[in-house]
């Protein structure tokens, strides 16, 4: 006689704890990131993390910043923006396509020249180096040097050091520098020029040398929310990023986190 009266009780129950969850639910949200590639190694362990914490959901898209710059430009559907040169951020800012107030300058990083093998012989960088030499009838390997920042400072920096005519016509050109770095790693390229945070990622390359830091202009890496972006969990992805766990997460893969 009692069966009824307990499905009641168990029916009413399960009732409360479905709207006590969907609150929840409801507030769940995805994110599109889109991030420089040098970012990936240190970027995806801090996305797991905020997606674990939250229960939102960031999507990363990486590639170089030129071409994220390009394809936010053009309409794509994007609510944060991680690039790794100011100038690509810049022209989004002339063209109102973030949101005023959120820019913030994240991260600074180097840029070193590394070689395929666990145990490449040191490379002394110095103006006039031979460079060319060491390569012989081999490639360099290079984000493109006009457009993707690991590849415009690194072309700087041969400009600087006075090797970039005779190094120019042996450089294999990728598309994003960890495109780059996968040329070295492969053997497919002997050397190349890459991130230090790159070369800390992949034990298939050697770091044979650092370029000073005046030999090219700074390595800052700047973040935003893009202005169409109508989901407030951009705005909190992005304080998360400057957050400790994230900082600790950052130091680790060999970025400098820069002080706000």
């Amino acid at each position: 006689m009692f069966a009824a009266p307990r499905r009641l009780a168990l029916a009413a129950a399960l009732s409360l704890a479905t709207l006590l969850v969907l609150p929840a639910a409801a507030r769940a949200e995805t994110i599109t990131v889109f991030a420089a590639a040098s970012l990936k190694t240190a970027l995806d362990g801090i996305v797991a993390d905020w997606n674990a914490e939250t229960g939102n959901t960031a999507v990363v898209s990486y590639a170089g910043s030129s071409a994220l710059a390009k394809q936010i430009q053009e309409g794509a559907p994007a609510d944060v923006f991680i690039s790794a040169a100011v100038n690509w951020m810049d022209t989004l800012e002339e063209g109102k396509l973030i949101r005023p107030g959120t820019r913030v300058d994240l991260l600074g990083n180097s840029i070193v020249l590394v070689a395929h093998g666990a145990e490449a012989a040191p490379v002394e960088i110095a103006p006039g180096f031979d460079l060319a030499g060491m390569l012989g009838g081999n490639k360099l390997a290079m984000a493109l040097v006009d457009s993707v920042p690991a590849g415009v400072y690194g072309k700087a920096a041969l400009m600087s050091l006075g090797v970039w005519e005779a190094v120019a016509p042996k450089v294999a050109q990728a598309d994003n520098v960890r495109a780059a770095l996968a040329l070295v790693a492969t053997g497919e390229a002997p050397m190349g020029i890459v991130y230090a945070t790159d070369a800390a990622a992949e034990p298939a390359v050697s770091v044979v040398g650092a370029f000073p830091a005046d030999s090219h202009p700074a390595i800052v890496y700047p973040a935003a929310v893009i202005a169409e972006s109508a989901k407030p969990e951009a705005e909190a992805f992005l304080t998360y990023l400057s957050g400790a766990k994230a900082r600790a997460a950052f130091e680790g893969q060999g970025f400098t986190v820069l002080e706000k």
